[in-house]
């Protein structure tokens, strides 16, 4: 039950990410600087997926990562938004430290079950 529940919003959350970031700039969310929110966001996703698919790795980096590039590219196609490298840099880097907590979660986890 657990697991299901995270692999939901996990692709939920990627979704509204999705939308945020390629949705016209007046509908786009804010809740701080632009480089916390990335940042911020793709934290969260980066943790959620790692939550959701602990045994995948490889699985999860390639897609958190590639969701962050391809989304600035996709901002091309935009006619108000624009991709920059940059942008995605802030994006990989918060993937990367959701998906590194995740996985110190789990090896706490591991540890509190094996003591316990």
């Amino acid at each position: 039950m657990y697991r299901k529940t995270v692999i939901v919003v996990a692709w939920t959350t990627l979704a509204l990410i999705a939308f945020a970031t390629l949705s016209p700039i007046g509908l786009r969310p804010h809740f701080g600087g632009v480089s916390l929110e990335r940042f911020g966001a793709f934290a969260l996703v980066g943790l959620l997926f790692g939550l959701a698919y602990p045994r995948h790795l490889w699985l999860v980096l390639t897609l958190v990562g590639g969701a962050a590039v391809g989304l600035e590219v996709l901002q091309h196609l935009t006619p108000d938004r624009h991709g920059e490298a940059r942008d995605a840099l802030v994006k990989l880097a918060g993937g990367v430290t959701g998906i590194g907590i995740s996985l110190a979660f789990h090896q706490a986890l591991k540890r509190f079950i094996t003591l316990g």
